[in-house]
């Protein structure tokens, strides 16, 4: 089993790219312009219509949409086949803090890997809070994952599977991958593709040192998701709730990618040690400067973390 290497030249500020920097700074002074006191729905439905900081997604014509069952009714899957046969399935879950997001708004991110990678990538549309607290969402994510698992793979004539998402949806993955362990007695998953998971939502160090500074999310952000997640009162401790705590025993393979001005860097580091400390494979993928949300961003950086998530596939599935 090869070594979880940090190297601390990663986390120099010299070592941060000039693109980087530049995009960083876009990004705080966009959103240092939003109106202030919008509640996450609100803020939900300004990202659906393309306002305010961030541009609207990009939609890719091959995507199909199917509905599957769900606990509490049909859920939505958003397909995006590769342009060849494909060789696995990509069971995708987005990011937003349980809260915000959609299937629809990773497009271009699952065309590169579908094609790069040569996987079928199924994103699961979840209820989100605060409508919908936990278990809502996770449960949801549990039941998608289970109809790939038994007819996601007769869809696509496929054996092989991957898991993963980014932000929430890098925490849902690791919560469905112990979930299918436990209650199901299922490790069908041989990859995860881990992109700057919030895995301890009682908040890692790098999340309530952070401050105010709005790169995306700040501490105040972070404690507003998860107030919106969580019931009142919830032990935070929970496996089910922060895999951080879990015993993660017979996991797959994990690529965890994070960036060093992320306030979430804490949770990828310590979550891969573990990972690792448990007998799994981990590598961990850091970013110089790169920020919270990076892999949905066309820039330089957003391309080798897809090239690393592409090559770390076909060496797992």
């Amino acid at each position: 089993m090869a070594p979880l290497l940090i190297d601390p030249a990663l986390f120099d500020p010299a070592a941060i790219p000039a693109e980087t920097r530049a995009l960083n700074d876009e990004i705080v002074r966009r959103l240092n312009a939003e109106p202030t006191g919008l509640t996450l729905p609100q803020i939900r439905e300004r990202r659906i219509q393309g306002l305010g900081a961030f541009p609207p997604a990009v939609k890719s014509p091959r995507a199909e949409t199917i509905a599957i069952p769900g606990p509490a009714g049909p859920l939505e899957l958003r397909i995006i086949a590769p342009k060849a046969t494909p060789r696995g399935i990509f069971f995708h879950i987005h990011g937003g803090g349980w809260s915000i997001g959609a299937p629809d708004q990773n497009d271009p991110l699952l065309e590169s890997i579908a094609d790069g990678a040569g996987l079928a990538c199924a994103s699961v549309k979840y209820r989100l809070g605060p409508e919908h607290p936990y278990p809502a969402g996770p449960d949801d994510c549990e039941a998608a994952a289970l109809w790939v698992v038994r007819e996601g793979v007769k869809r696509f004539g496929v054996t092989k599977l991957a898991i993963g998402g980014e932000s929430a949806g890098a925490h849902l993955s690791a919560v469905i991958l112990l979930r299918l362990r436990d209650r199901h007695q299922l490790t069908p998953f041989s990859a995860a593709f881990l992109n700057y998971g919030c895995y301890d939502l009682g908040m890692t160090p790098s999340v309530r040192q952070w401050g105010a500074e709005k790169l995306v999310l700040n501490t105040a952000g972070v404690a507003a998701f998860t107030k919106s997640f969580l019931p009142p009162g919830t032990n935070t401790s929970d496996p089910d709730v922060s895999p951080l705590y879990a015993d993660l025993r017979g996991m797959p393979p994990a690529l965890f990618s994070v960036g060093t001005r992320d306030l979430l860097v804490d949770d990828s580091l310590f979550m891969a040690s573990r990972w690792l400390a448990a007998g799994n494979v981990a590598e961990l993928a850091v970013y110089p400067g790169a920020c919270h949300g990076f892999v949905s961003v066309p820039f330089a950086q957003r391309d080798e973390a897809v090239r690393r998530i592409t090559e770390f596939s076909k060496r797992y599935i």
